[in-house]
């Protein structure tokens, strides 16, 4: 149902652009169109950039000229020289001028840029310029700029000396035409691309311009707006599902990261109504959404490989993922540190009262199962878990008992001897470690985030339809114990479940290793302690 949910965003059939921004538009266009801004719209990949400038330039088209390029339509060899470059953007303007303007109109309108096309000699930057503040002189309403993908061309000085020039124009645009508002396009923030418009003695990471417009609209969707998406769908095709409810748990995934929600919809919709488990019932329901969720971390998707790439290239931003999943490390939100800019760009990090968070659970499940695979090659416990698990799973279900039981054995065999400070870095990870091959591609599991500190961390497991929660916590005493069992017991609440489990890395010497039942308020809660 392609009219419904494609790979930019949520289609809407009768706006043909994302649902959610309708009410964007307006915004954009009276913060910063109508004000003559130059912005930059940086988002992380397939986070609906590009749909955005489509219908943003569908929405101007009454009162504006709309010249919306991208960077891709220019090749490799055309930023390596000057000339090359200035040719090949002057044709790509002048294409981009047929789908916004009459051809009688266009051709009297861009006649300086079609002239200086044919000055075979003359293919300079600042030739180019003077020919493009005739067009804007020229034209009868005021003409908006657009590039998508302008980082691609951030590597080539072609590219730095026409954003100088055009930063040039602006400034002096009360006494020399130039384009009316100009937006960029593309992942990577313009400050974070070391361009050298002016001497390093002045400015490191420069921006093109100095007065660049902050662009602040929020292009995550809300849990409302999923909603709003699935109220038409709904009533178009009536499968009975219960949209605010199915509009959570999306949310609940993605935080709203477009490309995620409209993928979990697409499968929904399409794949899983033809699969076996949901030939009776609807996969509109949490069982469903996480099926997707599952299709979706097995899948190779661009997206992924770029989050791979970008740990590769900065590693700082790895390690400091891995203390968030494996430690619980709260780090505070400092957009000067680097590691955190950085992934805050590519949309891996969010910021959220202060404090440095994964941006969604979807991203979460992936980078743990990225981290693990990488450690499990190396790792004692993954082979533990790799060579039993078979004992674990009796007629499609996962005995959650024994899977600590034989933890409990297994650590202390292992690790035992190591110290408070080993254990506390290390003890959930291989506990981590230990659980992926028994899960094995067949279900899921994930941290939960508002659980996750250096004290306590909550692990939701999903494995055939069952839900487990193991609450890992590192033993600070009888009282605070106590008051984890309660924290548990409440969480259980919350996921309507009659049983829950507890392990505890305990550093006390008269401690009891092993595995004890409790009962609290109704509730069963396995406790394992190592």
């Amino acid at each position: 149902m392609e009219k419904y949910f494609n790979t930019e965003g949520i289609c809407n059939p009768r706006y043909h652009y994302m649902v959610p921004l309708d009410d964007r538009l307006s915004k954009i266009r009276q913060r910063y169109v109508e004000r003559g801004s130059y912005f930059v719209i940086n988002r992380g990949r397939q986070y609906g950039k590009t749909t955005t400038l489509r219908a943003l330039a569908e929405y101007l088209r009454s009162d504006y000229i709309v010249l919306s390029i991208d960077f891709q339509e220019i090749g490799t060899a055309e930023f390596q020289d000057e000339a090359a470059f200035c040719k090949a953007f002057a044709e790509v303007l002048i294409k981009a001028s047929r789908n916004n303007i009459k051809a009688e109109d266009g051709e009297g309108i861009f006649e300086p840029l079609i002239r200086f096309l044919k000055e075979i000699d003359n293919f300079t930057m600042r030739k180019m310029f003077e020919e493009l503040s005739q067009v804007c002189e020229r034209a009868p309403m005021p003409i908006v700029l657009m590039i998508d993908e302008v980082d691609s061309a951030s590597n080539y000085q072609v590219f730095l000396d026409f954003l100088a020039l055009l930063r040039g124009y602006y400034l002096n645009r009360e006494n020399t035409s130039i384009f009316h508002s100009v937006i960029l396009a593309g992942v990577y923030d313009i400050k974070n691309l070391k361009l050298k418009i002016r001497s390093d003695r002045e400015h490191k990471y420069n921006s093109p311009w100095n007065i660049a417009a902050d662009f602040d609209i929020n292009m995550s969707l809300s849990a409302s707006k999923i909603a709003a998406m699935l109220d038409e769908y709904e009533t178009d095709l009536g499968t009975g599902m219960d949209t605010e409810t199915v509009a959570e748990e999306i949310y609940q995934y993605t935080s709203g990261y477009p490309y995620l929600v409209s993928a979990i919809c697409k499968i929904l919709d399409e794949k899983l109504p033809e699969s076996e488990r949901f030939l009776v019932n609807s996969p509109w329901t949490r069982e469903g959404i996480r099926e997707a969720v599952k299709i979706i971390l097995r899948s190779r998707l661009p997206l992924f490989d770029s989050m791979v790439k970008q740990l590769d290239i900065f590693v700082d931003l790895r390690g400091m993922i891995q203390s968030i999943l494996y430690q619980g490390e709260k780090i505070v939100f400092n957009p000067d540190r680097k590691s955190i800019s950085i992934g805050i760009m590519f949309g891996f990090l969010r910021e959220k009262n202060g404090q440095i968070e994964i941006a969604n659970r979807i991203f979460e499940m992936r980078l743990l199962n990225m981290l693990l695979s990488d450690e499990s090659v190396k790792s004692e416990m993954f082979f533990y878990g790799q060579n039993n698990m078979n004992q674990f799973i009796t007629g499609g279900k996962l005995n959650m008992d024994l899977v600590l039981e034989k933890f409990v054995i297994y650590f202390t065999d292992i690790y035992g001897h190591n110290d408070e400070r080993f254990v506390e870095a290390h003890g959930r990870k291989f506990f981590l470690l230990y659980l992926k091959p028994i899960i094995n591609g067949v279900g899921n599991y994930y941290i939960e985030a508002q659980t996750r500190d250096s004290k306590r961390t909550d692990v939701i497991i999903d494995y055939l339809g069952q839900q487990f929660i193991v609450e890992l916590k590192i033993w600070h005493g009888n009282e605070y114990h106590e008051r984890g069992e309660e924290q548990l017991r409440e969480y259980l609440d919350y996921y309507h479940l009659e049983k829950g489990y507890l392990l505890s890395f305990n550093f006390n010497k008269k401690k009891k290793p092993g595995m004890r039942e409790v009962r609290i308020d109704g509730k069963m809660i396995v406790e394992a302690v190592v």
